[in-house]
């Protein structure tokens, strides 16, 4: 499987996040051969819980296949850029490679706002990748967004 076909996960993961009622971001950890060992869109209200964005529950759910609290060599693909909280679980998760599509200028923690792998205190800094599928990530959200408003 190739980073599109993980990423085109992710987006089917966001859309059904969307279906939901959940902001539509969507998440898969892929193993250091590449296979996708998780996946997950976020939940945050179907669990009434502020920490089940997408990111955290593929995370979780690979620490747990994993047994470990490290996932050294694994990849996170995401619709869109991670906020600080979740930028701190991937540099605690000691993700490898991280993949996102959409930037987030008003939430995101990365290339934007605090830029949390920039910190001294930062434990671990994954090899990042922007952009990929950035325009139907974004998409995704614009439409949720509009139907609300």
């Amino acid at each position: 499987m190739s980073f599109t076909s993980h990423m085109e996960l992710a987006l089917a993961e966001a859309r059904a996040a969307a279906s939901r009622g959940e902001v539509p971001v969507g998440a898969v950890v892929a193993d250091t051969r590449g296979r996708i060992v998780s996946s997950a869109g976020n939940r945050t209200r179907e669990l009434c819980d502020p920490s089940a964005h997408a990111e955290i529950l593929a995370i979780r759910d690979a620490c747990r296949q994993a047994g470990s609290e490290r996932l050294q060599g694994h990849a996170l693909y995401v619709t869109l850029e991670p906020c600080p909280f979740c930028a701190a679980v991937i540099s605690s998760a000691r993700i490898a490679r991280l993949y996102f599509g959409a930037s987030d200028p008003k939430s995101g923690g990365i290339l934007q706002g605090p830029r949390i792998f920039s910190h001294p205190q930062a434990h671990h800094v994954p090899e990042i990748y922007d952009g990929i599928a950035a325009e139907e990530a974004g998409k995704l959200l614009k439409d949720f967004f509009a139907l609300r408003r």
